[in-house]
């Protein structure tokens, strides 16, 4: 199956530019998810590789091969919708089976490469059915169907699960995992503004703001490293918390005093250059816990959301201009709403950031 190699791809609309220079390589059988905020060119990213927008700048190679000029039908490409854009006349065979016919295969090579595809995605007892007679999650199952019976070199996913409630996502999801793992050596990528998704599905994850790639990494990479403040808030829910502090002492570990709170040491080095600069200190809502003492800072709960497995407790910041601070602590704990209450966290779970966002952790 193929890699991809976008160098330095550029797409505008006369005066606009939404991709400003893309540089990515993908190796095959890689599951690459992109995320990012709305507008940020994700979907626009994954529609040049498709070959529905046309590349304005920069080269996009498909197993070794520049596709710039090549129409999506012969770049070995299959693309999954947000949308199911299934024929309602047709059943579930002659829906998946609709692109082999195009392409005049043999009656017994269809239905080989259709039941293959029904018995990977557990279709086998549908493919008699009109898509009115299937849910949600059934529907788009028919659709990656359709996709796996054309053999492509690469799938791309548009938002699959958008449409689906919350049982369907999460069921939707797992087969598309379980795809991904039986079809080991196809390259996949998905576009999704679900974090859940991004986390569980990707090999990569590529963070992309306003045109432009923030960090591409493994899932869990992006989580405990982030290369700046965008990416650290966009991934994990809810999102890091970011408390203003300036540098006591710096060298190995850097001592920071939280701005109208406590102080901390964390295992981050700086030089002598950053002391008593003002820094921005993140920390996620799951790291911070309740403290009798040596608190990173006190603050007054404005919100108690118990769900059960954990409680979300929402705090006010002092901080002029602050966002509202989250914890996530076990649902078992206690709060009172309108107490007044002091948190902490690990030093090693503590993330400083200049005053550009850039992650001081190197």
């Amino acid at each position: 199956m193929a890699g991809l190699n976008l160098t330095k791809v550029k797409k505008a609309y006369g005066n606009i530019e939404i991709l400003h220079g893309i540089d990515l390589k993908i190796e095959k059988g890689e599951f690459i998810v992109f995320v990012g905020p709305s507008g940020c060119g994700k979907s626009t990213l994954l529609r040049t590789i498709a070959g529905l927008e046309e590349i304005t700048g920069g080269t996009l190679e498909i197993d070794g091969q520049v596709v710039n000029d090549i129409p999506p039908s012969l770049r070995g490409i299959a693309m999954v919708f947000q949308s199911y854009a299934l024929y309602p006349h047709m059943t579930v065979y002659d829906n998946m089976a609709f692109g082999l016919r195009l392409a005049k295969k043999s009656r017994d090579e269809i239905d080989a490469t259709v039941r293959n595809a029904a018995r990977i995605l557990q279709l086998e007892p549908y493919l008699d059915r009109l898509p009115k007679a299937l849910s949600g999650g059934q529907r788009q199952r028919v659709a990656i169907g359709r996709a796996i019976c054309r053999n492509p070199k690469v799938f791309l996913f548009d938002e699959p699960l958008s449409n689906l409630d919350a049982a369907l996502r999460v069921a939707t999801r797992i087969e598309i995992a379980k795809l991904h793992e039986s079809m080991s050596d196809v390259t996949m990528i998905y576009v999704t503004h679900d974090q859940v998704e991004a986390m569980t599905l990707a090999d990569r994850i590529v963070v992309l703001r306003a045109g432009h790639i923030e960090q591409v990494g493994a899932p869990m990479e992006l989580y405990h490293r982030p290369d700046n403040l965008f990416v650290a808030r966009f991934i994990g829910s809810p999102a890091m918390n970011i408390l203003a502090a300036d540098v006591t002492a710096t060298g190995d570990s850097t001592t920071v005093q939280v701005v109208g709170g406590g102080s901390v040491t964390a295992p981050i080095a700086t030089t002598a250059a950053m002391q008593g600069a003002r820094v921005q200190l993140g920390v996620r809502p799951e790291d911070l816990r309740p403290a009798e003492a040596d608190t990173l800072f006190d603050s007054a709960i404005a919100i108690v959301e118990a769900l059960g497995e954990v409680t979300l407790a929402h705090l006010d910041n002092w901080q002029q201009g602050g966002e509202p601070i989250i914890a996530k602590l076990p649902g078992d704990v206690k709060l009172v709403r309108g107490e007044r209450r002091g948190f902490t966290a690990a030093p090693e779970t503590i993330h400083l950031f200049d005053k550009d966002g850039k992650s001081l952790r190197g």
